[in-house]
């Protein structure tokens, strides 16, 4: 049994569907604190048993030095060796913040869902008024292009909601693509600085739902702060449904000692294009979407069923 990874896990989903059956896609996200060379062979087989049934995962927390690069490529070929496969990755230049707070962020995907289109890129606009500013990657499935921002806020003592303000003006917005902010901005998502975003037409995946893992488990439970999420553009991206998962309950024996390192929760998120359904899913009973996961009934499109149930860790 390998250790409890040392940050916060948070996983998201996200389908986006278009006309085709064939153009869901599962993009999760994923926090680990000091992703680097500590991490060892166990850690990473975990890590890719956890998310091997997503198109793509975008990593936030990477170590800046090589150490960190090393470790996103043995995540990348363990998961060419056991999922069954090819996985594809970019690792991003440092940040721009401080010795001391500069990390990287990394995209992996598999190349027979998604095609990465251009280069993946950091912000550049507004990179001084932003710790660890956005990482951007556009991806193309079918017809369809979209952006994935991989951000870090800075720590909640540091008062995140200063730069967290700008992502209403970073230079991905002005693209020609959905842009979707995911990652840990160290405060909840009903603070006040998320309204410009929210009136942009941005939503969070999660309302009011805690993220990360106290060090020691309570009387009114293990979860801490609800810091973590993902703002989707809900004028573009319609949502279905959103969750969490629960992975630290696969290390109960860590629970009865009582001790827990900091981590994030999984979380996933179900969205589709906003465009009239297919002809062929027109009529369906309401009954034939229903997904079998641990105490979830969604309304899912069916060709997406059986890839969702492997998820069966999903509240």
């Amino acid at each position: 049994m390998p250790t409890v990874p040392k940050q916060i896990l948070f996983l998201c989903i996200l389908l986006l569907t278009a006309f085709s059956a064939n153009a869901a896609v599962f993009v999760c996200t994923w926090n680990l604190r000091d992703f680097g060379r500590t991490r060892s062979d166990e850690e990473i087989a975990y890590i890719a048993q956890t998310i091997k049934h997503c198109d793509v995962l975008a990593i936030q927390e990477v170590v800046a030095g090589p150490g960190g690069a090393q470790a996103v490529a043995r995540l990348a070929l363990q998961l060419n060796r056991s999922s069954g496969g090819h996985w594809d990755y970019v690792i991003s230049d440092a940040t721009s913040s401080s010795a001391y707070k500069r990390e990287r962020y990394a995209f992996i995907w598999k190349t027979n869902r998604v095609t990465k289109v251009g280069a993946p890129r950091l912000e550049k606009q507004y990179h001084l008024r932003i710790d660890r500013e956005p990482f951007y990657i556009d991806f193309r499935q079918g017809k369809h292009t979209f952006t994935l921002a991989g951000f870090h806020a800075i720590t909640a003592k540091k008062q995140p909601e200063k730069e967290v303000k700008y992502l209403r003006y970073v230079s991905a917005l002005k693209g020609p693509h959905p842009l979707v902010f995911c990652g840990d901005f160290n405060l909840p998502s009903t603070h006040t600085v998320f309204n410009p975003l929210k009136k942009m037409g941005y939503q969070p995946i999660l309302e009011k739902q805690k993220t990360s893992l106290r060090k020691q488990c309570k009387a009114d439970g293990c979860l801490a702060s609800p810091f973590d999420n993902v703002f989707v553009p809900v004028k573009q991206l319609r949502v279905l449904r959103s969750g969490v998962i629960h992975f630290y309950r696969d290390f109960r024996n860590l629970r009865r000692r009582g001790g827990f390192p900091t981590i994030f929760l999984c979380s996933w998120k179900s969205i589709l294009w906003r465009t009239a359904p297919p002809k062929n899913l027109r009529g369906r009973r309401k009954s034939d979407y229903n997904v079998p996961f641990t105490s979830v009934r969604s309304l899912i499109l069916p060709h997406c069923v059986n890839r969702l149930s492997k998820f069966s860790r999903f509240e």
